[in-house]
């Protein structure tokens, strides 16, 4: 309200402070919604916090769901240097044999040597450097100007450089050089070698005789022939275009390094217990994490009340209870019919505490790795897949795995996804799950409530201004009452 000005001139009063006080009234409900809304906010704060915790806690038992990924194993050679080795998580507890025949060799070819590598070796138009290499004919026309060995070796890098590599070396001295160009495959093998080699320009010669069908060299100039490496696995001779050897032996791959056909090496395959149990942690120390959370909400103490934003909320609950019935309700039909006793968490070391939390024997998962390891990891793995049955979305056995194995991971991890997101309802609408259910809430609760707090702002805005404008009156009148007073009273004294 510019240009209204009011401090009590007229009436005596501090009509300021009478203001600043009546607003000071009505602005008590806009900070009691906004006390409620930092509640529905520290609500909201918390949420995210634990939808954290929750996806940590599914992202473990995703891990420990694919059998590639729960197991892991360690190879142990009865002598090093000939092999190295290196099992992922699909492969099988086992001892083999070993026996290197061969490495793999690439197929490489030298020019006969030339004084300078700096001279233009074309001797006139239209000669070439023609051969084969990665089943492509190459046939490289020389410029006679630009034919010089290192322009030669650039025009083959440029013109098959996918296949092979042109370089240029001195085999001589630097008194008396014999520069030489080296033509190497770009793949090892014999599906690797480069045939048909030939040149026609007139100062670069090669001897283009191939090797016999025994892979000797039949040219000087065919100074390594490309080669298979070849090795004797389990009994059985395998041949491989490169040194590895990933696709022989299931989850396990291998590179050989040094070949001796007089000697056979062993090596054996076992379970990497320590690294097993080490995941197996990470999902308990997650499982503990969410608990720990879960705890210090629903804390209650006369002096400070309520531990948390969320305590007695039910989607606390409703969590727990899902990850709960995902990791221990196994059916006591599975239970009776466990011969072997792998059947459930509690036989594999983890103990529930009174708090809630998790505690793991390590001693004895390990020993129940070490004793069936098949066993261990079919508790966790879902070995047969997911099958609901063909039951409909958005029913009770949708996620209900109806198949003999189910594994508790790949069952803690479906019990996890269906906490959030959305899923088709009947005619048409749109089902939120847990989290995004309540997170939409809390957000729909600030909404209305921001609502509020702006029509209550606005309220007072106005009321504001009415207020200045009625004491404004107000002192006006007082003022012109006051005026008329001492008019009146200087009248009066002026009679007397």
């Amino acid at each position: 309200m510019a240009g209204i000005g009011i401090g009590g001139l007229g009436s005596g009063l501090d009509t300021n402070a009478i203001i600043t006080q009546l607003l000071k009234l009505e602005t008590i409900p806009i900070n009691q919604l906004e006390g409620k809304k930092k509640v529905e906010q520290d609500k909201l704060s918390k949420i995210g916090d634990f939808k954290n915790l929750v996806k940590d806690l599914q992202s473990k038992a995703k891990q420990l769901s694919q059998l590639k990924n729960l197991l892991e194993f360690k190879v142990t050679p009865s002598e090093e240097g000939v092999a190295s080795f290196e099992a992922t998580g699909e492969a099988v507890e086992a001892n083999h044999t070993l026996k290197v025949l061969s490495l793999a060799a690439v197929d490489r070819w030298t020019f006969d040597g030339v004084a300078d590598k700096t001279t233009d070796l074309a001797t006139g138009a239209g000669q070439v450097v023609s051969f084969t290499a990665g089943g492509t004919n190459h046939s490289i026309a020389i410029d006679q100007a630009s034919s010089s060995l290192e322009e030669v070796a650039a025009a083959i890098n440029t013109a098959a450089g996918d296949d092979v590599e042109a370089t240029v070396v001195n085999t001589g001295t630097s008194i008396a050089p014999s520069w030489k160009l080296v033509l190497t495959s770009k793949e090892s093998g014999i599906a690797g070698r480069i045939s048909n080699i030939s040149s026609t320009v007139g100062g670069l010669t090669i001897d283009g005789a191939g090797p016999d069908a025994s892979g000797v060299a039949q040219s000087a100039d065919n100074i390594t022939v490309g080669s298979n490496a070849v090795a004797v696995i389990d009994g059985l001779q395998v041949e491989r275009t490169t040194n590895e050897f990933n696709d022989v032996i299931t989850g396990l791959s291998l590179v050989v390094e040094s070949a001796d056909p007089t000697k056979t090496i062993n090596f054996s395959v076992e379970a990497d217990t320590e690294a097993v149990v080490s995941k197996v942690e990470d999902l308990v120390v997650a499982y503990n994490a969410i608990i720990s959370f879960v705890n210090a909400q629903n804390t209650y103490s006369e002096d400070d009340g309520p531990g948390g934003p969320l305590f007695g909320d039910a989607l606390l609950r409703q969590v727990r209870t899902s990850i709960d019935d995902a990791l221990f309700n196994v059916p006591l039909a599975v239970v009776a019919a466990d011969t072997t006793g792998y059947s459930t968490l509690g036989l594999m070391g983890f103990e529930k505490e009174n708090d809630g939390k998790i505690t793991l024997d390590k001693t004895k998962l390990e020993e129940k790795i070490l004793g069936n390891l098949e066993a261990f990891a079919d508790l966790f793995v879902d070995s047969d897949g997911f099958d609901n049955g063909g039951a409909a979305p958005n029913t009770p056995g949708y996620y209900v795995d109806t198949t003999v194995d189910s594994g508790l991971a790949a069952k803690l991890d479906r019990a996890i996804e269906r906490m959030f997101g959305t899923s088709d309802g009947p005619s048409g609408t749109v089902l939120k799950a847990l989290f995004d259910a309540k997170t939409q809430t809390l957000n729909d609760a600030i909404e209305r409530l921001n609502d509020q707090i702006e029509d209550k702002e606005y309220y007072l805005e106005k009321y504001e201004a009415s207020l200045i404008q009625k004491f404004a009156r107000l002192e006006d009148v007082m003022g012109g009452l006051n005026a008329k007073g001492a008019a009146l009273q200087s009248a009066l004294v002026g009679l007397i």
